[in-house]
């Protein structure tokens, strides 16, 4: 008996056809990519994380004027969410959310030192960024991946050894599809943009990855861990689908 190749038993991801546009929202005019799946059953739209894109997912029977007569319904609803994008370029005498809390930024003109928060009752809450003016929106990156860095490695370390799992690595990017991962060696990733959210949404996420660890999909033995770690689970869920799209329309880069 002649064996059968395992290739002959794997499943081929239906073909998709991608096509790419200029779409006007307003006086804005957005790359617009529209996916046909033959696994679509209805039209879908989605905002790029950042707001700088729009997607469309279709069905491949579903005509070109459909596609606009459905981008036309839902016109108010686009415009609504792309101007909380709006206004997300960091400066002098702008605003940061950190941990949930809005601090004036203020450029010190002194070429050296990290950047510090006052929190100060009695003034407004300010972060002071040092070094030449074109670096300051790296600056406030680099300042939010560290501070991430010194809250969550502990909080996932901890919330690990409540599910009794071992954490190998944990790492920080600015990812833009994604808040965070875990991988089945047990290395964690995660936005440092999250440093942006409150600090309930931050343990949310830390939770999230952390239950991986013990289930590696989206069951109901995950959600019962994930409640377990966080309790504020549904709370957290609904504002990062609230905000979330705002802070990944932050622009850290360059001067």
């Amino acid at each position: 008996m002649v064996a059968a190749s395992p290739l002959l038993f794997q499943r081929r991801a239906p073909s998709t056809k991608k096509e790419e546009r200029l779409h006007s929202v307003g006086e804005r005019a957005l790359p617009l990519a529209i996916h046909r799946n033959p696994r679509a059953r209805r039209l879908i739209l989605r905002i790029v994380p950042g707001g700088r894109s729009l997607r469309v997912t279709a069905p491949p029977q579903v005509s070109q004027r459909e596609i606009d007569a459905f981008l036309a319904r839902n016109a108010g609803w686009l415009a609504e969410r792309l101007d909380r994008h709006d206004g997300c370029t960091l400066s002098n005498g702008g605003e940061l959310s950190f941990r949930g809390k809005t601090y004036r930024i203020a450029h010190s003109g002194k070429l050296r030192g990290l950047p510090q928060l006052n929190d100060d009752e009695a003034a407004e809450p300010t972060l002071v960024v040092h070094g030449p003016e074109a670096a300051l929106r790296k600056r406030i990156g680099d300042f939010l991946r560290r501070e991430a860095e010194a809250m969550m490695v502990p909080l996932a370390r901890r919330h690990a050894r409540t599910l009794g799992r071992p954490i190998k690595a944990v790492r920080f990017r600015d990812t833009r599809s994604r808040w965070g991962s875990c991988t089945a060696d047990g290395t964690l990733s995660f936005s440092w943009r999250i440093m942006m959210a409150p600090d309930f949404v931050i343990d949310y996420l830390v939770a999230h990855e952390v239950a991986h660890l013990a289930e590696m999909n989206h069951g109901p033995r995950f959600w019962a861990q994930c409640r377990d770690l966080c309790p504020r689970v549904d709370e957290a869920k609904a504002w990062l689908k609230e905000h979330g799209g705002r802070l990944q329309a932050v622009d850290f880069s360059g001067g």
